[in-house]
């Protein structure tokens, strides 16, 4: 197994995280985007909706906490385990999740020391939390530590964070303080008037990658941001590339989705999207405040 390849040479990603009957976001969107991009997934459903609650509540199915371990610890002690390169978790149906994640996440490393781990830790958006505060407090002290790349929205870092980020230095900070090697923060200020942006900050570099905003934009470019993202790495694209060529792909489907006055991310449409995206994003590189603690 060549460890100098993101994931150990393995391609299999567990994937954790909701699940629609209609739509594309959480598992529809994550599984959709990585077996497009030629990565066969394992996918765990953390609750099964009809359809995304921002278009009305419905029911909600979320599995016993001591079945979705059970189910979780089967997977851990899978055969084919040494097939698993990532694990991509997502939305929690209920708080003690966590922990069965936290124990996979664990088994698929001791398998492959080189696997990936990639924590999006989905809780709130500009309106604040919409998971109760014991599934935010859980996200963030029971898996954000365990992440090698997390992929928080501006809105889940401030959370997390406890203090303001009302622009790119301060969020550049608080990522920074968040503890994962690598943070993708999408929804971050931009320097183009009327943009917005995904920071990416590691022990090397800051960069963010920014387009023009489209107003209220479907549900699932967080979801999709963390499987394209995990995608690009684990196809060998360096961080920078890798930035720019998701930010590209998430954008091309959402401005398509957006003109045909979709109230869905028309993945299945776009899909030619996820692999050549032509959409043209800004990417700039931003001071690294890291360097000067080192220092």
């Amino acid at each position: 197994m060549d460890e100098s390849i993101p994931g150990g040479g393995a391609r299999a990603v567990i994937v954790v995280s909701s699940h629609v009957a209609r739509g594309s976001v959480g598992n529809r969107a994550a599984v959709f985007a990585l077996e497009t991009l030629g990565f066969p997934v394992w996918a765990v459903p953390t609750v099964i909706l009809p359809w995304h609650p921002g278009h009305g509540r419905a029911t909600r199915i979320v599995p016993p906490t001591e079945q979705f371990s059970a189910l979780l610890a089967d997977l851990a002690r899978a055969p084919w385990l040494g097939e698993v390169g990532a694990v991509l978790s997502g939305y929690l149906g209920e708080a003690g999740q966590a922990q069965a994640i936290a124990y996979l996440v664990k088994a698929v490393k001791a398998k492959n020391p080189a696997a990936l781990y990639v924590c999006d830790p989905v809780m709130g958006d500009s309106g604040g939390l919409y998971v109760p505060e014991a599934t935010a407090v859980a996200l963030r002290d029971r898996l954000m530590p365990l992440a090698d790349i997390a992929t928080p929205n501006r809105y889940e870092l401030q959370w997390m964070a406890a203090v303001a980020l009302p622009d790119i230095r301060s969020t550049i900070a608080a990522a920074l303080d968040a503890g994962p090697a690598t943070m993708l923060v999408t929804s971050a200020p931009a320097m183009m008037a009327g943009g917005t942006g995904n920071i990416l900050l590691d022990g090397n570099q800051a960069l963010m990658a920014e387009h023009r905003l489209i107003e209220r934009p479907p549900n699932g470019l967080g979801d999709l941001t963390a499987a394209v993202y995990l995608a690009r790495i684990l196809s060998g694209q360096l961080p920078a590339k890798a930035l720019q060529t998701t930010t590209a792909a998430v954008y091309e489907i959402l401005a398509r989705t957006a003109k045909r006055g979709g109230d869905e991310l028309q993945l299945e449409t776009d899909a030619q999207s996820l692999s050549h995206p032509m959409a043209m994003v800004q990417l700039r590189h931003l001071l690294h405040p890291g360097r000067d603690r080192r220092a």
